[in-house]
């Protein structure tokens, strides 16, 4: 830290040159990333109200109150208008949050329950709660549609079992869990069930909406007791916007914690955080209303349609395929023809950043990704393979 502090200029301008191999999602190359570019209202917002702090929401009680209407909007997506809920800082602390609420209702019934099962395809916030929470994580094998398998979860269920989870657009390829059947299970064994709906709850209604084939995944779902949702994905809003909704409003009640010494007044905190950006819910509350059911569904059938090119074009280069058909706008690259790591190397040399994993490589086309993009990608695609089987051939020969 400098003694004597410089100019704005000279500052904007270090900025500039020491940012300069970040990469950017205007550049459309980003095709790994489940956030995109802000809307332009959300962030013309969330600039004008950085300083609201719901940490504190006694200082801000009409910022609070657009948050309660966010919440019942979100709510009436996932098939409960009277959900409770809270925006949170993300994905993450969403899910550390409900496995939290989950292990104490546990506890209140007197039960010593230590283990939560989750599908192979969770998120790795689950493993984080597990070590938090110092409860046990047992993970349940996937069919193969890269959905969890509900004889396995019924299976692996004990009297040790306190929570299940199931999953509404995996992180490696969008699928959906069969929420239907764990919450059969749920409500049989008296256990927690959350649907972890991050990025999927701000395409799957909105999929429903347009006429596509949706699996049932929200709170219509009688045995579902909270799910994950954020809006900073799918939804376009400013980092940090993500959601925690809840069925019953007094699990938030009976799981938090009395502030007494905020300057608004004593207050309640059921979430991780303490100090939450109340910009981002404003800007939120702007999309929700600015943007509309229709707004969403023209946004979410162009990221489908997008993905439907890429989907064939994926298939027209050979040795290459699908692990599994995209359920939403999230599509796989699998390979019998050339090594993934490898391609994935040859990919980002060329500057396409995309999500990898042991058997596959991950796009998603969130809406900075537009058609031209794809198709120079494809190009690219075709033409990676084909050095990595020249390569091959030439160490081959050798």
């Amino acid at each position: 830290m400098k003694l004597r502090g410089v100019s704005a200029k000279e500052v904007l301008r270090e900025i500039e040159e020491r940012l300069i191999s970040d990469m950017s999602y205007h550049s459309g190359r980003i095709l790994g990333s489940m956030c995109t570019i802000p809307h332009p209202l959300a962030r013309k917002i969330f600039s004008k109200y950085l300083e609201k702090n719901l940490g504190d929401p006694g200082l801000f009680p009409a910022t609070l109150q657009l948050e309660k209407e966010v919440i019942s909007m979100m709510g009436e997506l996932l098939g409960s208008p009277n959900a409770s809920g809270i925006i949170t800082s993300g994905g993450t602390e969403a899910n550390i949050s409900a496995m939290r609420i989950a292990r104490n209702i546990s506890r209140k019934k007197g039960k010593k329950s230590k283990t939560i099962i989750v599908p192979e395809s969770a998120h790795a916030s689950f493993d984080k709660a597990a070590d938090l929470l110092d409860v046990k994580l047992v993970k349940a094998r996937l069919d193969e549609e890269y959905r969890v398998d509900v004889d396995d979860v019924q299976e692996k269920v004990t009297d040790d079992t306190f929570a299940l989870v199931g999953i509404a657009g995996t992180t490696a390829l969008g699928t959906v869990d069969p929420i239907d059947a764990l919450s059969d299970i749920a409500e049989d064994k008296g256990i927690y069930l959350h649907v972890d709906a991050a990025f999927g709850g701000f395409v799957l209604p909105f999929l429903d909406k347009a006429g596509f084939k949706v699996p049932s995944f929200d709170f219509r779902n009688e045995g579902v007791c909270s799910i994950t949702v954020d809006p900073h994905k799918m939804g376009m809003a400013p980092i940090p916007a993500g959601g925690l909704l809840l069925r019953d409003e007094k699990l938030f009640i009976d799981n938090s914690f009395e502030i007494p010494y905020l300057a608004g007044g004593k207050n309640s905190h059921p979430i991780i955080l303490g100090t939450r950006s109340g910009a981002a819910v404003i800007a939120t509350w702007a999309l929700l209303n600015h943007l509309g059911i229709e707004g969403y569904i023209r946004i979410v059938k162009r990221c489908m349609k997008n993905t439907e090119i890429l989907e064939k074009g994926i298939q027209r280069v050979d040795g290459l395929g699908l692990p599994v058909k995209p359920t939403m706008n999230i599509i796989g690259i699998s390979s019998n023809a050339v090594d993934i790591c490898k391609l994935d190397l040859e990919l980002r040399r060329r500057g396409w950043a995309l999500g990898k994993f042991p058997e596959f490589l991950r796009i998603v086309v969130m809406p900075h990704v537009k058609r031209r993009h794809i198709m120079e990608f494809l190009s690219e695609l075709e033409d990676a393979v084909q050095t990595l089987l020249a390569k091959r051939t030439v160490t081959s020969a050798f």
